[in-house]
């Protein structure tokens, strides 16, 4: 018997695996596992063409040219590097590198807050505005 191995997942694809582990009368590990199978016996099988993925996602074909199934292939390699985008970024050592001492942003309610480098003159830390 295979030995399981702890593994993070967003939120977002833990609470889809939910719901669809619940159709399927699986657990949400069960159903994560249920798709990793899935998709290892879909790159795997010769229905999938790997060569129009890699050149869809290399901007030397349309997307709307594959089949669905490439499409699918194609959006989740997207997604996947969307999300190491995202977990790799630092706005705030991009800003200093560029010399800029002051950065806003808002919140979901619109709320302004100035932020100031530590090494700025006057500087005073956030500042909030609205």
């Amino acid at each position: 018997m295979a030995t399981t191995i702890p593994t993070r997942f967003d939120s977002l694809m833990f609470a889809a695996a939910q719901t669809a582990g619940e159709r399927s009368h699986r657990s949400a590990a069960q159903q994560l596992a249920h798709w990793a199978r899935l998709g290892q016996e879909l790159e795997a099988s010769a229905a999938l063409s790997q060569r129009d993925i890699d050149r869809v996602l290399a901007g030397q074909l349309d997307y709307d040219a594959v089949r669905d199934i490439e499409q699918a292939a194609v959006r989740t390699a997207w997604r996947e590097s969307i999300d190491e985008d995202v977990a790799n970024l630092d706005l705030r050592a991009d800003f200093a590198t560029q010399g800029r001492t002051r950065v806003s942003e808002s919140d979901a309610e619109g709320n302004v807050t100035v932020h100031v480098r530590e090494d700025e003159p006057g500087a005073g830390g956030a500042t909030a505005a609205r």
